[in-house]
C-alpha cells in the first residue's frame, strides 16, 4: 500500500508539473499574440495619421476620425490552419482621438508669457472648470503645482515640489479630486507643450472656455455648422458662431483648425484575454514617422459571455 500511494503522489506531480507547464506555455503564446496584435493596432494607426493629407485641415470627416468597430481576427491567430477546432477567438477596435480638441493643462505654465496673458489662460480655465461645477480652488492648486513642477523640473533642484505629472489622472498630486479629474478628463489633455484648440474637433464646452466672449450656445451653433461642412480656417469658424464680433483677437495663441497630438485606442478581446492599448502620440509633419509619446496597456473586464464564440 506505501509502494500504490508514493507511485500515485509522484504520478499525481508529474501531471501537475505537466499541467503547469501547459499552462504557462499558453499564456506565453497569449501574451505574445496580443502584444504583436496591440503593436499592430498601434502602428496602422499611425500611418494612417502619416498619411493623412487635407490641406493642413483636421476634422471630424476625415478617415482617422472614423472608429474601427470590432473585426474578428481569428483566421490569423488560428492555432492550426487544419484543425478549425483549435481556431482562437479574437476581436479587435479601435478609435483615434484628437487631443487637441482639448484644453491643454501646459497652456497654464507661465515661462515666456506677460501678465496679461497669464490671466488670459487663466480666465479659460476658469470657464471650463465653472461650466463643470469644478471647484475654483482646485483650478488654483492645479495652476500652482504645474508650474512649481516645471520650475523645478528646469531648475533641476532637489528642494521639495510636486512631480511633473505626465497623464490626466496623475493631475490628483497637483490638488485635483478624482472626481475632478474625472469631470474633466473629456475636456482636458497634458501636452509636452503649449497647443491651441482645433475648432474642427473641440467639443461646445471646449470652445466656449476657449474663446472668452463666446456663449454656450454660440459654440453648440459653430458645433451644428461644422457637421455640415468642417471649418478650413479660424475666421469660417468664428463666422458661424454668428457673431464675429471682437472674437479673432481673443482667438489669437488659442484656436486653430489643424492638430499635432493624437490619441489611439485599440482593444483586444483574445479567447478570455481583454486589453487595451493607450497611446499619444505626436505628428510633426505630414508624411513624416510619428513618435510615440507614451503607452499604456491595461486589462479589461469581459462581460458574462462576452469571451463566447460568434
Amino acid at each position: 500500500m506505501i509502494t500504490v500511494a508514493l507511485i500515485a503522489t509522484l504520478a499525481a506531480a508529474a501531471l501537475w508539473q505537466q499541467w503547469r507547464g501547459v499552462e504557462v506555455e499558453a499564456a506565453e503564446r497569449a501574451r505574445l499574440q496580443s502584444s504583436w496584435l496591440l503593436n499592430g493596432a498601434l502602428d496602422w494607426g499611425r500611418l494612417i495619421l502619416r498619411i493623412d493629407d487635407n490641406f493642413g485641415v483636421d476634422h471630424l470627416a476625415e478617415p482617422w476620425a472614423v472608429p474601427l468597430e470590432e473585426a474578428r481576427l481569428s483566421t490569423f491567430l488560428a492555432a492550426n490552419e487544419a484543425n478549425t477546432e483549435t481556431d482562437r477567438d479574437a476581436f479587435l477596435s479601435g478609435s483615434i482621438q484628437d487631443l487637441q480638441g482639448r484644453l491643454n493643462v501646459a497652456n497654464l505654465l507661465h515661462a515666456g508669457r506677460g501678465k496679461e496673458a497669464i490671466l488670459g489662460d487663466y480666465a479659460r480655465f476658469e470657464r471650463l472648470f465653472a461650466l463643470l461645477d469644478v471647484p475654483r480652488s482646485e483650478l488654483r492648486a492645479l495652476s500652482d503645482g504645474i508650474n512649481a513642477a516645471a520650475q523645478a523640473e528646469r531648475a533641476g533642484t532637489a528642494e521639495p515640489a510636486p512631480l511633473m505629472p505626465q497623464q490626466l489622472p496623475q493631475l490628483v498630486w497637483l490638488g485635483l479630486s478624482p472626481a475632478s479629474v474625472a469631470a474633466l478628463a473629456p475636456h482636458l489633455t497634458l501636452l509636452p507643450e503649449r497647443t491651441p484648440v482645433n475648432l474642427n474637433t473641440a467639443s461646445a464646452q471646449v470652445i466656449h472656455a476657449a474663446v472668452p466672449g463666446l456663449s454656450l450656445a454660440q459654440a453648440q451653433q459653430m458645433v451644428a455648422a461644422r457637421a455640415q461642412q468642417f471649418f478650413r480656417n479660424v475666421p469660417a469658424a468664428l463666422q458661424a458662431s454668428g457673431d464675429t464680433q471682437d472674437l479673432a483677437q481673443q482667438c489669437v495663441d488659442w484656436c486653430s483648425v489643424n492638430s499635432r497630438y493624437f490619441e489611439l485606442r485599440a482593444r483586444l478581446r483574445l479567447d478570455d484575454l481583454a486589453l487595451e492599448e493607450i497611446a499619444w502620440v505626436r505628428r510633426r509633419q505630414r508624411g513624416q514617422p510619428v513618435d510615440v509619446l507614451w503607452r499604456q496597456r491595461v486589462p479589461l473586464t469581459l462581460a458574462a459571455g462576452a469571451g463566447a464564440s460568434r
